[in-house]
Order: structure tokens, then sequence, then C-alpha cells
């Protein structure tokens, strides 16, 4: 076939139908993995006809064979059932359709599908969808939690019903889905990014009431684990299978047992949540009554100690140590002043005693020999006042003025005996100059 066409010389469609044909037959003979979508087996008819459908997306494949060999197929071939078939493609050039024509038919087993799962568990593990890290934290007190479920089931009711119980005014975004089959996963996914997309869905919830391991097959799903991941909505898987979880269960922030354990988790109830906070009030008044009694018994104690009980008394003891201090100080100042005092009166008495007045009291007298105006020495010997001299003569009540007429030595002298004497100015003076009181 030529690989160009034009307007002028267009491929006739038994031409180009023919050469699909052809390029199909090169595709040989092929094994096909899906789940029997429609099954037409009619009475006496040799031929059968299936739709064999992807399990995970919406594409599916007619498949045709011989009716006896559904008959002796050792497991039951029905709807929903996943399969393996073994083929080769027919293109009927006749109405241009394609099918697949097997001549071996075989059920995908338990087992088989459980070490799938389990593959599948550990690649997704490994790109950390399943990460704790990963896992956010549910709303405390959520305002619209959005429901996936089937119609009118008893996960629905069960969810709905208990949320409502333990807080009447949660809201609901429901969307129901198929929960099973080969239209539950796109149906889920599309029900799951709308709720996302919502603002006021806080929380969703992923609610199907158990079922056996085929049933549960959507809800591990490659595609609808990764559409979970991707959700910005905290998500609770709550598929209710215990023996085996399905993958939604490990990529989900939250996995619950059931629906009515999944509502309450999420919805927190009234009625215990009233009695936590009645609990906590009377707990936080006793802590605090106790607190207020512990910080009077300590101020009762700190008030009743002598300093603050009386806080003049203090300044009342340093005031009477000050006043003992003044007292001692002036009793020891007038007694220093008496002793001093005493001692000075002493010691007046020894100098009035001692002194020139005392002795001129006696009958003594000062003689001084005056030289000139205001000059006047004091005479100690008969050499210091020659014959004529001027002599000033103090006696107790006055001074005498007097002249030498001669002096006369003092009988322990050596001088002769025999030598002239002569009176003494006091006794032999024959004139006076004058008396002068002083």
């Amino acid at each position: 076939m030529s690989n160009k066409s034009t307007a002028e010389d267009p491929f006739p469609v038994r031409v180009i139908s023919q050469h699909i044909s052809n390029y199909i037959a090169r595709l040989g003979e092929v094994w096909v993995e899906g789940q029997i979508a429609q099954l037409n087996v009619r009475p006496g008819a040799k031929m059968a006809y299936i739709v064999l459908r992807d399990a995970s997306v919406e594409n599916s494949l007619q498949v045709t064979c011989f009716a006896t060999l559904l008959k002796k197929s050792e497991v039951p071939v029905e709807v929903g059932a996943r399969v393996i078939v073994h083929g080769k493609f027919d293109y009927w050039q006749g109405r241009g359709s394609l099918s697949l024509r097997i001549d071996q038919i075989k059920a995908v087993g338990i087992g088989e599908l459980l070490a799938r799962l389990e593959r599948l568990k550990k690649a997704l593990g490994a790109e950390g969808l399943f990460a704790p890290e990963r896992k956010r934290p549910l709303p405390f007190l959520p305002g619209c939690i959005g429901l996936v479920t089937g119609r009118a089931s008893a996960a629905e009711r069960d969810v709905v019903e208990v949320s409502r119980d333990r807080w009447p005014d949660v809201q609901f975004e429901i969307r129901n889905t198929a929960v099973q089959g080969v239209a539950a996963v796109p149906q889920v996914i599309a029900a799951l990014e709308e709720l996302d997309r919502d603002r006021k869905v806080d929380v969703i919830i992923l609610a199907r009431g158990g079922g056996s391991v085929e049933d549960l097959l959507p809800f591990s799903d490659e595609t609808l684990v990764r559409a979970i991941s991707a959700c910005r909505t905290p998500v609770v898987s709550a598929i209710g299978h215990e023996p085996d979880n399905p993958l939604t269960d490990y990529v989900a922030d939250l996995r619950a047992a059931t629906p009515t354990d999944a509502a309450k988790r999420v919805v927190p109830d009234v009625l215990a949540e009233r009695a936590r906070i009645a609990e906590m009030r009377e707990r936080s008044a006793a802590a605090l009554r106790n607190w207020v009694e512990r910080e009077r018994h300590q101020l009762t104690s700190i008030t009743s100690r002598p300093v603050l009980a009386q806080p003049h008394r203090i300044w009342q003891d340093y005031a009477d140590a000050i006043a003992e201090g003044r007292r001692r100080m002036r009793r020891e100042v007038t007694d220093y002043v008496g002793a001093q005092f005493s001692a000075l009166e002493h010691l007046s008495a020894r100098l009035q005693t001692l002194g020139p007045s005392a002795t001129l009291a006696r009958g003594y007298a000062v003689v001084q020999r005056v030289a000139g105006p205001g000059d006047a020495d004091v005479v100690s010997s008969i050499g210091d006042t020659p014959p004529g001299s001027q002599l000033r003569i103090r006696v107790s009540d006055g001074s005498i003025n007097a002249a030498v007429l001669g002096v006369q030595k003092a009988a322990s002298s050596p001088t002769s005996s025999e030598e002239e004497t002569e009176p003494t100015g006091a006794e032999g003076a024959g004139e006076t100059t004058g008396t002068e009181k002083q």
C-alpha cells in the first residue's frame, strides 16, 4: 500500500480494510487480562460474545469464543469476574469491527490477585505514598464532611446517623458511586476530585461496608490510590475489611475499621465533649481554689512575721538604740568634761599655790632692776644691782620704786668679816621715788 493518498487518489475502503486486517493479523496470539463487563450466550448458539473491560479505566474490548469454551471452563465465567484469555485478533472487513477470538479462558485466582496487590503495595510504598509524614491531621470539628459511598447503602446510613447523633450540626456532601465492579474506580475518582475542589468540605470519608476480596479490588487500584494521595483534603478510608486491607487504607490520612468507626473518629461526641469541658472547668476551678488558698496561707504566714505584723517596730528599735547611744554619749561626755574640769581645778589650785601671787601673798617680793622705760630685769644676784640702780619691788598689792644704796653678801659668802657692809636697798633706802599700784 502506498504511504501517500490525496484527494485525487484516495484509498478505497476495501484496500484500507485489507491492510488493517493484514496489520492486525501480524499481532499474533496474545494473553489479555480484564474483567467481564457483559456476557451474551444465546441458547443453542455456537458463539458467545463477551465485553472485556479494563479494571482501572474506561476501556473495553469485544471478545468472541465458542460457547463450548465457556461450558468447559473449570471456574464459573460470569459478569464481574476477572479473567485471563488467550486468542488472536480478527478484523471483520465487512462491518469494520475488531474482536478478539479466544481459545482459552481462565479466572484470576485469589492467590494471584493478592500477590499482585502485594507487589503493587511495595512499589507504591517505595515511592513514599504511604509515608507517615504525608498523613494530614483531621480537623477537630468538621463543618462539612464529604462522603463517597454506594447509593442507599448501610455504610452511608451508618456514617450519617452516627455523625449527627454525636454532633447534630454537622453537614454532609454525599456522592453516591459504584463501589464494586468495573465502574467503581472512575466514579470514585471523579467524586473524590469534585469533593476535593469544594472549599467547604473539611474531610472526605470513603466508605463501603466490607465485602469479598474480589468486591474490594477497586479500592486497591493504583489509579485510585494515586488520586487519594493527590487530594488536598484529608481522606478517611472506611472500607470495613479487616483480614486484607485494601491499598486505600495505607494511602489515606486515617484508616477506620468500619464506616461507624470512621464517623466516631471524624466527628467528636457533643455529650462527651460537654462532659469533658465540665470536668475541665471543675478541675480548673478546684486548682484555682487550691492555689488561692495556698497563696492565702503563705500570705498569712508572711504577714504574721514581726517585721510585717509591726513594721514600725524595726524603726522603734533603731530609735531606741539611737536614744540609748545618745544617752551614753551624753553621759560619757559629761563624765569626761567633769573629769577634765576637776583636773583643771586641781591644776589651777596647784598653779595658784606655786605661782608668784601666792608667794607674794606670803610676804615675798620680786625685785626688778629698771634699766630704762619699759625695760625691767628680775634681780637674782647682788651683782645685778650696783649702788644707785633703780629698782621696782613688786609685792602682793602693788610695786615700790627704790634705789640701791648698797649691797650685802650672804653670811655664807667667803668674803672677810672685816669687810664693810652696807644696808640693802629696802632697809637702807632713805628715799623712795613713789609707790605704784599694779
